[in-house]
């Protein structure tokens, strides 16, 4: 690798992985729109409860696995364990074209939780170490619209498959899936010293589970995974309930509040997170807080978008609302594992992430399910009000706990409980 591409090649892997993030999200986030025209083969999915479970499968087993497939990431080499994952849910994704029953439906989607938990932390970590404090949080940032416009393109599973069918559609996505795959193959890298390599008795792997200790043990892990964890409520209900807090509040028909709240969260963030990304980059370089003011004022900007959520009731109020929130939660969503880099040694930061990706996973399960029951007894927009509360005390306790020495946590040269000192 010749000097000039070892200088590009830190984005070239954005955009690498870029691809891969897309299609995580998009492979997932197709079947959720394909029940009507998958019901007239596989009678089940008529079922809402039973289509319901296909979803919550999938949700568990990748927050479940989150945490495994983060240690994993931080123990082996993570180019192929990259490429294995995209190929396993590619052909999972290929495999659904073919299913002619319920439970090889049930069984496919537990396969592709295991497998697409494997990308996430191991992905982010992989850029964590190729970009260093001029550009950590922008290519984050970068990464991160892969997986909004994966997400945004996945809502279009079911209009392909009307236009075709629903075989048709999981074939090509799972084929240009594995095509993807071969492309990583020749240009994907590892960096070099990743990977503890045993040349003599004397140089030995860490136990399997010492990244969890090390981080059980670090306090700032905790306030990390608190704050990661608040903001994921809201996150989770804009993407599952604000669609019907649109067409709640502007008495709109569910098939135009659906396009204009989810277009208007994404389009936000997509901002949101090329912003937050330049302005910590910037700001890390004069005070080394600076990636944490940023991520607060991200949250900031969703509290008072909680609240307009909630009470407003023209179409003004909303859209300004929405895109208030979206943005503030892309500023957010780009610094959180460069604020984790700040505090976690690189031997462990696919480790952390995945027990953050669980925890975020999990909140979402949880307030999915909370502003259900809040929908049924009509109250939706009080309980959404509600948030930004809890949301207000994670960014109070942000600011007043986390202060980090270094833009690179070295464990040798700090000791964790070290990082709460002026």
């Amino acid at each position: 690798m010749n000097q000039t591409y070892k200088k590009i090649y830190p984005w070239v892997l954005v955009a690498l992985l870029w691809g891969v993030g897309l299609l995580n999200y998009l492979d997932r986030q197709m079947f959720a729109t394909m029940q009507h025209a998958m019901s007239i083969d596989i009678h089940e999915l008529r079922s809402a409860t039973e289509f319901g479970f296909l979803m919550g499968i999938f949700l568990w087993i990748y927050g479940f696995m989150s945490p495994v497939a983060g240690i994993i990431g931080d123990k082996v080499n993570r180019k192929w364990l990259i490429i294995i994952s995209l190929l396993v849910w590619s052909g999972v994704t290929f495999g659904m074209g073919f299913a002619t029953t319920y439970n090889q439906l049930y069984w496919l989607r537990a396969v592709m939780g295991i497998s697409e938990a494997l990308y996430l932390p191991t992905g982010l970590a992989m850029i964590a170490d190729f970009h260093e404090k001029k550009t950590r949080s922008l290519a984050i940032g970068i990464h991160m619209t892969g997986l909004y416009l994966g997400s945004a393109l996945g809502g279009f599973g079911g209009t392909i498959a009307a236009a075709y069918s629903w075989h048709i559609t999981f074939h090509s996505f799972g084929l240009i899936g594995i095509a993807y795959a071969f492309i990583l193959i020749i240009f994907l890298r590892e960096k070099k010293g990743h990977v503890i390599k045993v040349s003599s008795t004397l140089e030995k792997r860490p136990p399997f589970f010492k990244g969890l200790a090390v981080l059980f043990s670090n306090i700032a892990f905790w306030i990390i995974l608190f704050y990661f964890a608040v903001p994921s409520l809201p996150g989770w209900a804009t993407k599952n309930w604000l669609p019907t807090l649109f067409s709640l509040h502007l008495n709109m028909p569910m098939s135009k509040a659906g396009p204009l709240a989810t277009i208007t969260i994404a389009a936000a963030s997509f901002v949101g997170v090329i912003v937050g990304g330049i302005i910590s980059d910037k700001w890390i370089l004069k005070n080394i807080r600076g990636r944490i003011y940023t991520s607060a004022i991200g949250l900031g900007l969703t509290i008072p978008a909680l609240i307009f959520l909630s009470f407003g009731h023209s179409l003004f109020d909303l859209i300004s609302a929405g895109i208030c929130f979206g943005l503030g939660f892309g500023i957010f969503d780009a610094n959180n594992m460069p604020i984790l880099c700040q505090f976690v040694s690189a031997k462990y930061r696919a480790t952390a992430y995945g027990i953050m990706n669980m925890v975020g996973v999990f909140s979402g399960a949880f307030v999915t399910d909370f502003l259900g029951k809040a929908t049924d007894a009509g109250h939706l927009g009080r309980d959404f009000a509600f948030m930004a509360v809890i949301v207000l005390v994670a960014l109070v306790i942000q600011l007043s706990f986390l202060r980090p020495r270094m833009n690179d946590f070295d464990e040798n040269i700090l000791h964790p409980k070290e990082v709460f000192n002026d």
